[in-house]
């Protein structure tokens, strides 16, 4: 296994990787949309939170060698099932034609009064010992 850390997303607030790799996957922790570059801002109104947690995503993605474009699976947890439509707007518009199997979760509330939280398993390439898993 192999533990991810990049400065270019939130620093974890608990016991736990931000990504972890192994058997040819990274398996991302799930992401709030804070700024890593200013952890205090204030989210924004939906869109520009899921765009950060998406944003958040991408950056382990890259640390752990891979990006959006391999991710095979999403769970978006959101606060409210009515903020669906907008949440879907802004991941089609930042995932493109890739099209991940995915659910999006009504969760109530979130860490911080966040209205999202998003977590992604991708294929990354082994190698090291995590390649022999």
């Amino acid at each position: 296994m192999r533990f991810i850390s990049t400065p270019d997303a939130p620093i974890p607030a608990g016991h736990y990787s931000q990504g972890v790799v192994h058997g040819g996957l990274v398996f991302v922790a799930g992401q709030l949309p804070i700024d890593p570059r200013d952890p205090s801002r204030e989210p924004g109104p939906i869109e520009d939170q899921t765009a950060q947690a998406l944003a958040n995503v991408r950056a382990i993605l890259s640390a752990a060698g891979t990006s959006l474009d391999r991710v095979v699976q999403m769970t978006v947890y959101v606060s409210d099932v009515s903020l669906w439509g907008k949440v879907n707007a802004v991941y089609s518009r930042v995932m493109g034609n890739h099209r991940p199997a995915r659910a999006i979760v009504p969760s109530g509330e979130l860490r911080h009064g966040m209205l999202i939280e998003i977590q992604a398993i991708a294929a990354v390439e082994a190698t090291g010992p995590e390649a022999a898993a």
